[in-house]
């Protein structure tokens, strides 16, 4: 289990809020931190694979349970 360093809960938000949210987020954190993002948004396993390859954030961890979508990515 990958342990994060701060919690952004995008439950709720629909595309492209939880991309946003998680940007400001990665902002505050320093390289090698780890960000859990938990969403609802069925689109945000695309979005946050996306993302990830853009902005070259390791996408470490996603997994879904419950209509939950929980995603872990580390800070370049």
């Amino acid at each position: 289990m990958v342990q994060e360093d701060k919690l952004l809960d995008a439950r709720g938000l629909n595309c492209p809020l939880p991309i946003l949210r998680t940007k400001k987020a990665l902002g505050e954190l320093s390289a090698g931190q780890v960000l859990k993002i938990v969403a609802t948004d069925p689109g945000a396993v695309k979005d946050f694979e996306a993302f990830s390859k853009q902005t070259k954030n390791p996408l470490l961890e996603h997994s879904e349970a419950g209509g939950e979508y929980t995603f872990f990515i580390q800070k370049a």
